[in-house]
């Protein structure tokens, strides 16, 4: 693309390079939602965590409590993933499952319920959105009752959980190395490559704006 290659030569060949390294590496097969996070350093924890092991969505349901980030946490990470916020709807779970089923995705909840397997056992040859719920109660019932399948981390300490960031920090660790291990395609096609790295580019310019408006006079 002509606009990738212009944007290119504002920022430094290191970059440009890096860029290209890590899109290599990134996914859709996974998904993570987030449903009504209300600690800025979790949440902000997580982006971080999808960042680092590749995952390029993020779906993020607003219900009762809006999803804040901290900088000092995600040290930047947000600017490197897609975020999709649920927040005008009545029922803004129930928007996002059914948004996520529409495209594909088997949902999964990440819940201590009676029907979980542990987070090694489950099945990553089909692409799934991976949900986590509030520090206190954990996913909705809406979401307990639109799930196709539950989750757990296997505790053996007096402690009932992990905190929100550790636990999406140790299934994401569990479910992408399972998934680099298999021979499916599980990689970002080059249509999706090109848009991400369009963003990325834009994101690490000043006033990008500006300098697509100058490529688009010539």
């Amino acid at each position: 693309m002509e606009l990738i290659n212009y944007l290119s030569e504002f920022v430094s060949e290191s970059r440009r390079k890096r860029f290209d390294e890590v899109i290599q590496y990134r996914t859709r097969h996974i998904t993570v939602v987030l449903e009504d996070i209300y600690q800025a350093h979790n949440a902000s924890a997580v982006l971080r965590s999808c960042d680092c092991f590749g995952i390029q969505d993020v779906h993020i349901i607003e219900n009762k409590n809006k999803y804040e980030i901290n900088p000092d946490v995600e040290l930047g990470s947000s600017k490197w993933l897609s975020l999709f916020k649920y927040n005008d709807d009545k029922n803004n779970t129930l928007k996002c499952i059914n948004e996520l089923k529409k495209n594909g995705y088997k949902i999964v909840a990440t819940s201590p319920h009676a029907n979980s397997q542990t987070i090694d056992n489950l099945k990553v040859d089909e692409k799934f959105a991976l949900i986590f719920g509030t520090e206190l109660k954990g996913v909705s019932e809406i979401v307990k009752e639109n799930a196709d399948e539950f989750v757990k981390i296997p505790m053996y300490g007096f402690t009932e959980s992990f905190n929100i960031s550790v636990s999406a920090a140790i299934c994401l660790y569990t479910l992408v190395n399972k998934l680099h291990s298999l021979s499916i395609d599980w990689k970002i096609d080059e249509k999706e490559k090109a848009e991400i790295i369009l963003n990325w580019l834009r994101n690490s310019i000043s006033k990008p704006e500006l300098i697509e408006k100058e490529f688009f006079k010539r």
